[in-house]
């Protein structure tokens, strides 16, 4: 089905080299990536916390470890369900004032979450943040792309990130160090709280909009628009590299705790939710990344990182807890790495398409990233259950290959064409990025 420029909102970033959007060390640019850093602070503090929770709610609810992370599955998964409809309806509403919603609904439904009288409320609460921050990470990810200037969006998504990886580090620890000593229902209410603290912080940090909305999309061009997204080769592969990404590191996670606390490690409680400070590696491989991927080409860095997430799993097979730690280690530098480059690259990809929209093409790469967490990370529980670790490992490498078969057919796939522009004189001109970038925009590096 072919759709009309009018059903497709096409509002797009400024060419690199143009002067427009945030430049890199100008204050703007400043308070939008601490404003954004925020943002995923808020957004991630709530959504991961529970992770260092899962062995303390399996034992006091008396559920497997495939069964407590639904605790965490509700969330990622309803998250992945609403995130195309909500986040391209609602970019037309208003990034910000869309965002700023997004963000205290989902706090006050985290000073909620304590008050459950059962475990099926409590994924139930769970689930109803995950459709009420649905928009918030595809509308920070189309916001980026519109307001900073494009030769320094890898580093500014690379913020953004780091910011998804320090509130996903500060929630485990938290929650678990709050847990040990007075109970998972105080731990999730001091983060609902710190995510309160959190959403204020972005809404005054943030800097005024430099662009305007695209057209206002209504729900039934929301089919058409998907389509324009979902013909194009690239973005599939892109797509499903962040499904396989992450279905990979959230199982790693979800199920390290359990190992960790039975014999031959046998490690108390408070040493085990330290394992979450192998994020502050995340925090530095999102934003090195993303620099790399600017100045070498993001092809060749998406490749490395994959690598290095593949090599991390099989170095926590030993039974060995600094092999253990090391692994941790170098599975999360992969995964941020890897997801850094894979998600400033859809939104940069989406610009150059006909009728493209970085917000839909986003939203799509976060459907895809968050079904990767619920799904894939539930499977990884089963593997756990009944391999124990080792097919814990065998199943991430499984996925994290998949992605790496992905991140090679990409080099097969050549980067879209930005429609011309006539000039001042008539003479078509290419109003998107040209190959003097071509790491970033999927084409030949």
């Amino acid at each position: 089905m072919t759709t009309t420029s009018s059903a497709i909102p096409t509002a797009t970033p400024p060419a690199p080299g143009s002067g427009s959007g945030h430049e890199r060390g100008t204050p703007g640019y400043r308070r939008l990536g601490a404003a954004m850093w925020c943002a995923g602070l808020a957004t991630f503090v709530l959504v991961y916390c529970v992770q260092a929770l899962l062995p303390t709610l399996a034992s006091e609810f008396r559920l497997s470890s495939s069964t407590s992370s639904l605790a965490l599955s509700a969330t990622t998964g309803a998250l992945a369900l609403a995130v195309v409809p909500l986040s391209t309806l609602a970019e037309s509403w208003g990034r910000v004032r869309v965002m700023t919603i997004a963000l205290a609904t989902t706090a006050v439904l985290g000073v909620l979450a304590p008050l459950a009288p059962n475990f099926p409320a409590l994924v139930g609460i769970r689930a109803l943040q995950g459709v009420a921050i649905a928009a918030l990470p595809a509308l920070a990810m189309a916001h980026m792309t519109r307001e900073v200037a494009p030769r320094w969006l890898g580093s500014a998504v690379g913020l953004l990130i780091a910011g998804n990886t320090l509130g996903g580090l500060s929630g485990r620890l938290i929650a678990g160090a709050v847990a040990d000593v007075a109970g998972w229902r105080i731990a999730l209410a001091v983060i609902g709280v710190l995510s309160i603290g959190c959403t204020v912080a972005f809404r005054l940090l943030l800097p005024p909009a430099l662009t305007e909305p695209p057209p206002r999309v209504r729900f039934r061009e929301l089919g058409a628009l998907t389509r324009v997204h979902l013909r194009d080769p690239g973005l599939l592969c892109l797509f499903g590299i962040g499904f396989l990404l992450m279905g990979a590191f959230v199982t790693v996670y979800n199920y390290l705790g359990f190992r960790l606390l039975a014999a031959p490690f046998d490690l108390p409680p408070q040493i085990v939710g330290l394992v979450f400070l192998g994020y502050i590696a995340g925090t530095w491989a999102s934003t090195t990344a993303g620099r790399l991927g600017d100045r070498i080409g993001r092809r060749r860095v998406l490749w490395g990182a994959v690598l290095v997430g593949v090599l991390g799993a099989w170095v926590t097979v030993p039974d060995h807890l600094l092999a253990v730690l090391a692994g941790l280690l170098l599975v999360t530098v992969g995964f941020f790495g890897a997801h850094s480059l894979a998600s400033s690259w859809v939104g940069r990809r989406a610009t150059l398409m006909p009728g493209g929209s970085p917000g839909v093409a986003s939203s799509l790469y976060l459907f895809a990233y968050y079904a990767g967490s619920s799904i894939g990370g539930t499977l990884g529980g089963i593997a756990f259950d009944r391999a124990g670790w080792l097919g814990v490992v065998i199943y991430v490498s499984v996925l994290l290959v998949a992605a790496l078969g992905l991140a090679l057919w990409l080099r097969r796939i050549p980067a879209p064409t930005a429609p011309a522009e006539p000039d001042r004189r008539g003479t078509p001109i290419r109003s998107g990025p040209t190959s003097s970038c071509p790491g970033f925009l999927g084409g030949y590096r």
